[in-house]
């Protein structure tokens, strides 16, 4: 998919510590594709970070344009509360 990154997504990565490519790799190749509020998806995928925890790391996309915008980017431990079972 081609994508940008919006000022606040880079600002939000910087703080979180995470890196550029680790979200590409999670819009390359996402485990879930979850839609969300206003029509924008979460690209989201377990990734184990320091110490052997995993989170998951969600990148919420403006995909209806081209290219499309990445809005924000965050991890969080809460799992279960994002992941949708098939």
């Amino acid at each position: 998919m081609r994508s940008i990154l919006s000022k606040h997504a880079k600002d939000e990565m910087r703080r979180r510590q995470i890196s550029e490519a680790l979200v590409q790799s999670v819009l390359s190749r996402p485990e879930q594709v979850v839609l969300e509020k206003g029509g924008r998806h979460a690209y989201q995928s377990r990734v184990e970070f320091e110490e052997g925890k995993i989170f998951l790391v969600r990148a919420i996309v403006a995909d209806d344009v081209d290219p499309a915008v990445v809005v924000t980017v965050y991890r969080t431990s809460k799992i279960e509360k994002y992941w949708r079972k098939p």
